[in-house]
C-alpha cells in the first residue's frame, strides 16, 4: 500500500514550529507532497530538507518567503523534475515532479500549487494564464505516463466543495471560468479527482481550508481546495482517503489518500 499526503504548509517554518514533522512520524506516509513552503534553499537545506527521515525535493520560487513547493518520499526517485516549462510560472515555484520509473511502469507523483487570484484581478489573470499553460502539460503528461498531481489548487471544483457556495459564485476560487477548467480537465482528459471518485457525495467532511476570519474553522465554513488528482489506472487503486483535522499546522489540512500501487 502507497501513503501519499498533500498539505500546503503556509511556511515550511511556521508549519515545523505547530509539530508538522510529529504527525508525519506518528502517520508515516511513503510521500508527502508540500505546497508554499515560503523558504528558499539556504532556508531548508540542513534544517527543513528531511522531514521525519523523508527526504526532501524542492522547487523554490525567486521571490523570498514567498510560493514554493517540495515532496518528501521514503523512496529515491529515478528523476526530479523542477518546473513543467513555463518561464513566468516556474519563477514561482509551484511545480515539482518526482518519477518513479521501473521497466515495468512510467510513475510521477507531481507537487504543485495553483496561483490565488483573491488578492485582485491582476492575481487572477496571471491564475487564468497558470491554468491554460498546465492543461496541455498534463495532457502531455498522460500520454507518456501514469501520475499522481497533489496540490493545492485553489479552485472548489462543484458546489458541494464549499460551505456558501452561493456568496461565492463571484469569488476567486469559485468562478465559472475556473470551475470550468476543472470540469475540461476531467471530462476531456480523463484525469480524475481521487478524493470524489472515493467519496462523490461527501460535503461538509470534505474541506481542507478555511478562512482565519470570522470564526470558519470552528463553524466548519470551509473549502476543499486540496487535491489528488490521477490517471485513470492510478485513481482504480486508490483504496481510501482521509482528512486530518485534529491538529492545525498551516490554514489547510492534509489530505492522505492510500494506493494499492507498489513503489
Amino acid at each position: 500500500m502507497f501513503k501519499l499526503t498533500s498539505l500546503n504548509l503556509n511556511g515550511i517554518r511556521s508549519a515545523a514550529s505547530k509539530g508538522v514533522e510529529a504527525w508525519v512520524a506518528q502517520h508515516s506516509p511513503d510521500c508527502i507532497c508540500v505546497q508554499e513552503v515560503k523558504a528558499q534553499a539556504e532556508d531548508v537545506h540542513g534544517r527543513h530538507d528531511q522531514l521525519a527521515g523523508l527526504r526532501g525535493h524542492f522547487h523554490f520560487a525567486q521571490k523570498k518567503g514567498y510560493s514554493g513547493v517540495g515532496a518528501f518520499t521514503k523512496h529515491e526517485p529515478s528523476e526530479v523534475i523542477v518546473g513543467f516549462g513555463c518561464e513566468e510560472f516556474d519563477a514561482e515555484g509551484r511545480y515539482v515532479e518526482l518519477r518513479f520509473d521501473t521497466p515495468q511502469r512510467r510513475l510521477s507523483i507531481i507537487s504543485c500549487y495553483f496561483p490565488s487570484g483573491s488578492s485582485g484581478e491582476d492575481r487572477q489573470q496571471a491564475k487564468f494564464r497558470f491554468l491554460d499553460a498546465l492543461d496541455p502539460h498534463l495532457v502531455r503528461l498522460k500520454q507518456s505516463r501514469d501520475f499522481i498531481l497533489c496540490g493545492d489548487i485553489n479552485i472548489a471544483h462543484n458546489e458541494k466543495d464549499l460551505k456558501n457556495w452561493k456568496g461565492n459564485r463571484k469569488n476567486s476560487g469559485f468562478l465559472p471560468e475556473e470551475r470550468a477548467w476543472m470540469t475540461k480537465l476531467l471530462s476531456e482528459t480523463g484525469l480524475v479527482d481521487v478524493y470524489r471518485h472515493l467519496h462523490p457525495e461527501t460535503t461538509d467532511d470534505c474541506y481542507t481550508w478555511w478562512s482565519n476570519r470570522g470564526q470558519a474553522y470552528a463553524k466548519n465554513v470551509g473549502w476543499r481546495l486540496d487535491y489528488q488528482i490521477a490517471t485513470p489506472g492510478i485513481a482504480e487503486k486508490a483504496r481510501e482517503a482521509a482528512i486530518y483535522k485534529t491538529t492545525r499546522f498551516s490554514d489547510h489540512a492534509p489530505l492522505t489518500i492510500h494506493y494499492e500501487l507498489p513503489i
